[in-house]
């Protein structure tokens, strides 16, 4: 064994002799640090390690206290820490390792020392299964590089092209559907406008043959007058009374004249801007648009709720009930006392609307809106939802949906039954619509001329209907 340490990175070492023990001690050309879990190994022939050894442990208890050799002791790993690698216990040499206190040990320590119980295993095949492991660790990070850098140069390069790909056939999508909404949006746009130019022209028109008939008719009826006045103020009396025939025939051209009437000829027609498309779309812009309204505060007002409905504590959901569970509530002039309705709290006389209704499994209800002024006692059609002109309702009643009001329904064709009902009230254009809020289908639409402010409406006659916020 060469007495010059390997080349293995560490400090190189000299050997001097301590002038107080006269033993060699190993000096440091640089910093000396003892790491006392990872030992540093010298390259001692057999010889010097004997000596040294001799002498530290015969001048031990003489010169413990001898600050030029360094020798310090670990309770726990029991081995010197420090040039030694011999057991402080055993003085033999630390080839074992103990698994259980994951520190090296001599043959000693594992037959009668304080490892003779635990998992022990040659130093060397520690080492070599240490060195397996790392090898396996590295080999599986290498694998692990190399999917890294496939995903990377492969799959990212591929994702990142498909990107443009599908971004750019997306944009194109986009594109062409506005083209053709504003394709169409603009056609239906001229037509309205024509047509809507048109029926101004014809009022036009039956304007001014009516100014000009009723001008002729009162330049006549003007000039018989004066003439009658002429005839009253300086006729004679004797001669005034032979001038019947004349007078008579003054009185009859002023009879043909006739009284003037206005007429809805004489008042554009309201339907001339009406569009299904343009309705639609308008519909969808508030529905499904940035500017979507909502009445978020609507609850059922308990005041208006018929005997024979419940209502839940949060006032939003309405529950029919058999006669045999009807409690005789409060008499309030506002509440419905045949007919199973309620009406909302909401009175709506600006702006625009919406709430949705949840029919849950009902077979039987009505959704829409009435006047404040309409009905509430008795079982005639004053308070009957859709039976009176004071009240526009949606019906469903054994499958079938249809539009109520003053007592003529209209059937109404849906093809998909929706599981919930919107309802969009807009005010300054007079409509009220009718929706189903999963698809922002109009299911109908009425534009009147509403009068005074309106409330939601509603009626069940089987399970319940709830608002929904």
């Amino acid at each position: 064994m060469s007495a010059e340490p390997e080349s293995c990175g560490l400090t190189p070492v000299s050997l001097r002799e301590d002038p107080d023990t006269g033993v060699e001690v190993r000096e440091s050309s640089g910093d000396f640090n003892m790491d006392l879990q990872q030992p540093i190994f010298f390259s001692l022939d057999v010889h010097q390690h004997e000596t040294l050894s001799a002498k530290v442990v015969s001048r031990l208890s003489r010169k413990a206290a001898a600050t030029s050799v360094v020798i310090t002791s670990d309770s726990e790993s029991g081995k010197f820490s420090g040039e030694s690698e011999l057991c402080m216990e055993h003085e033999s040499d630390l080839d074992w390792f103990c698994s259980s206190e994951q520190k090296r040990i001599c043959l000693h320590c594992t037959i009668a020392g304080s490892c003779q119980s635990h998992t022990v295993t040659p130093l060397v095949s520690r080492v070599t299964g240490v060195r397996n492991q790392l090898v396996n660790i590295c080999e599986k990070m290498q694998l692990q590089a190399q999917r890294m850098e496939r995903f990377i140069n492969q799959t990212l390069t591929a994702k990142e092209r498909a990107l443009q790909v599908e971004a750019s056939g997306a944009r194109e999508q986009v594109v062409a559907q506005v083209s053709v909404v504003r394709e169409a949006v603009e056609e239906e746009e001229q037509r309205l406008l024509e047509a809507v130019q048109r029926e101004e022209e014809r009022v036009e028109q039956c304007l001014l043959t009516q100014r000009a008939h009723w001008g002729q008719a009162l330049a006549m009826l003007t000039q018989t007058r004066t003439r009658l006045v002429h005839t009253l103020t300086n006729t004679p009396d004797i001669q005034l009374a032979t001038s019947g025939q004349e007078i008579a025939e003054r009185i009859e051209e002023a009879e043909g004249v006739g009284e003037p009437h206005d007429t809805d000829h004489l008042n554009l027609n309201a339907s001339c801007s009406e569009s299904k498309l343009m309705r639609g779309l308008w519909a969808s812009a508030i529905l499904l648009g940035p500017t979507a309204y909502g009445s978020a505060n609507l609850t059922f007002d308990e005041r208006t709720v018929s005997s024979a409905l419940s209502l839940s504590e949060d006032l939003c959901t309405l529950t029919f009930l058999p006669k045999w569970s009807r409690q005789s509530p409060p008499y309030n002039p506002a509440r419905f006392d045949c007919w199973p309705n309620a009406l909302g709290t909401l009175a709506i006389s600006s702006g625009t609307h919406s709430w949705v209704i949840d029919m849950g499994e009902s077979g039987a209800f009505k959704v829409g809106v009435c006047y404040s002024s309409m009905g509430r006692k008795g079982s005639g059609n004053d308070s009957r939802l859709g039976y009176n002109i004071q009240s526009w309702v949606l019906s469903k009643y054994n499958g079938d949906f249809s539009f109520c009001h003053a007592g003529k329904n209209t059937p109404l064709h849906v093809v998909h039954k929706p599981k919930s009902l919107g309802l969009l009230l807009d005010w300054p254009s007079q409509t009220l619509i009718f929706y189903d809020p999963d698809s922002s289908a109009v299911l109908h639409s009425v534009r009147h001329a509403f009068s005074g402010p309106l409330l939601p409406a509603f009626a069940v006659a089987d399970r319940s209907v709830s608002i929904l916020h």
